[in-house]
């Protein structure tokens, strides 16, 4: 039974609903206006055009100078070692003092977090599919399938609703608003992360299991000390007018929140929508055009591009063949636009690219992805670069990680 407090402070929430004021409508984003064109040129573009200090300064900001580097990282078109070279040398070369980045700074700290997302995946392997701990709640107190007006953007709360909009028409998310959708779906709406993560990772990009699932995981609570909540007032600090949400089931304290994430109280839809649905972009198990099976003399001694291995490979003789690997995606659906642009970059080095029923022959070569782990034989890819050694025992955080590495450097 939760605590006289909590419940009090569950039931001011609930009062809060009831004189919601009518909301307007949410404009879709422009799809024209796409900032993510998969080639590798415009990889290299975006790379060199960050500028880490500003980056660093206004990151959290949906209107900040956040990088959009994420795309071509999880799929291989850029390492994380490359990335971290190439801005170094930038920014030497626009210090006076021809000075790189310190070790510390918020630039290079993101970049750890994706390794260490990567380490935790390295060790737990499916475990990261499951709640690493207990959260706020019992696993049982959360729903296993995610509502429609959720997957519909109409839950009447503008930072969801355009969250949503702009996922489905451009398959990119600020982390910031990522993190507040996963926190309502988590929290208030007491959903499953799991159903929230499979969904999401669907729909974006830049989907990479580990780092999706585990920050719902740390989002959840699951994965970190506590649950992660915002309120209309840090959105109104960090988005622009179109998220404001006063007047919301967000606008309220954290402690009040904070109730509701740890009570059995679950938040239905709220308010008046005044919106159409916009319509969910369907997930495909299956490319939606046509891919030719694999055949074995296909694979025989080839090099293997992935669908995480989108760079063109160096000092290399064999022949090129992309795969896109049917056991991978018989669970892991993507959307159209995904399907899309990764073939796009595969095309850029080579015209065979395949269906691939069955696993790889012997022969054949690739980078040892972990998306593919199920899919390789041991020993048969190559490592996925990264910039720190992993630290070998499992880190129970990211602080931990992060002493350790640069201890090891």
């Amino acid at each position: 039974m939760a605590p006289k407090g909590l419940e009090a402070a569950g039931r001011r929430l609930s009062r809060a609903l009831a004189t919601l004021p009518r909301m307007n409508p949410l404009p879709l984003p422009d799809p024209a206006c796409d900032e993510l064109p998969p080639s590798t040129q415009a990889a290299h573009a975006r790379l060199r055009a960050v500028r880490p200090h500003d980056y660093a300064r206004s990151r959290n900001h949906l209107e900040g100078a956040v990088t959009r580097l994420s795309p071509y990282i999880s799929h291989g078109v850029l390492t994380l070692p490359q990335v971290l070279a190439q801005v170094q040398e930038d920014e030497r070369a626009r210090d006076a003092k021809g000075r790189g980045l310190p070790p510390e700074h918020k630039f290079i700290n993101e970049l750890a977090w994706r390794e260490y997302f990567h380490h935790v995946w390295q060790h737990e392997g499916k475990g990261i599919f499951a709640s690493l701990h207990e959260g706020p709640m019992p696993e049982s107190s959360y729903a296993r399938v995610l509502p429609e007006d959720i997957r519909q953007g109409r839950t009447g709360v503008p930072v969801i609703d355009q969250a949503v909009r702009e996922l489905y028409a451009t398959g990119y998310l600020h982390n910031h608003a990522r993190m507040w959708l996963a926190s309502y779906v988590v929290h208030l709406r007491k959903v499953h992360w799991r159903a929230g993560a499979d969904w999401l990772y669907g729909h974006l990009l830049d989907g990479d299991l580990a780092s999706n699932h585990l920050s719902w995981q740390w989002v959840a609570g699951t994965g970190s000390h506590k649950p992660y909540l915002f309120n209309a007032g840090n959105v109104e600090k960090f988005a622009p007018g179109p998220w404001h949400s006063r007047g919301s089931v967000v606008d309220a304290s954290y402690e009040a929140l904070e109730a509701v994430a740890r009570s059995g109280k679950r938040l239905e839809r709220p308010g008046r929508v005044e919106h159409a649905a916009v319509q969910e972009p369907p997930l495909l198990n299956r490319p939606p055009f046509d891919v030719p099976a694999a055949k074995a003399c296909d694979l025989e001694g080839a090099w293997l591009m992935h669908p995480w291995n989108l760079r063109a490979p160096e000092h290399r003789s064999q022949p090129v063949v992309g795969v896109l690997v049917a056991s991978f995606h018989s669970r892991w659906a993507w959307s159209e636009r995904r399907w899309n642009w990764v073939v796009a970059l595969m095309r850029e080095h080579t015209d065979r690219i395949v269906w691939c029923e069955g696993a790889p022959p012997s022969s054949a070569r690739t980078v040892a992805d972990p998306h593919l782990r199920a899919w390789l034989q041991p020993g048969q890819g190559e490592p996925v670069p990264r910039i720190w050694a992993d630290p070998g025992r499992r880190c129970g955080s990211f602080s931990q990680f992060w002493t350790r590495v640069q201890a090891a450097r």
